[in-house]
């Protein structure tokens, strides 16, 4: 096989996929996309580990830790709506998380459904108030509210 075909075969998948995009985007189940709710344990293993690993390298406290989460909370919800361009629905949550230093802190994050790695599965992002040191999420976490 020579490059000239390869590339010929590239080429003819990309218009396959690109021929299939229209078809694709009005099948119900291609649309629709699961957002895990507020109170799932692997977004919130997610952010206990993120938060291990933000106060250890961004605050450099080898010791700090989230150790449990209560009053979990949805905030509000924005639905997928590939109409509107609001292709990834969004979850937004609170809850109260207790630091094993014995703190309790505000966390404000944002599930978004489709948008992990590869667009498979959910992305969690997070802001613990108190520790957005470079206020990435504006000041109290107010991007994440």
């Amino acid at each position: 096989m020579t490059w000239r075909n390869g590339l010929l075969s590239i080429a003819t998948v990309a218009g396959l996929l690109l021929a299939a995009a229209p078809t694709l985007a009005h099948d119900p189940y291609f649309r629709t996309v699961k957002t895990p709710f507020c109170d799932d344990a692997a977004m919130l293993k997610r952010i206990t580990a993120r938060f291990r690993h933000q106060a250890r390298h961004v605050h450099h406290d080898e010791t700090l830790a989230i150790v449990d989460f209560t009053h979990v909370d949805e905030t509000r919800f924005r639905e997928q709506d590939t109409h509107k361009a609001r292709p990834i629905p969004r979850r937004y949550c609170s809850a109260r998380a207790h630091l094993n230093d014995g703190r309790h802190r505000t966390v404000w994050y944002l599930i978004e459904g489709g948008a992990g790695f590869a667009s498979i599965g959910a992305n969690v992002e997070f802001c613990v108030s108190g520790f957005d040191r470079w206020n990435v999420y504006d000041a109290s976490c107010r991007v994440l509210r």
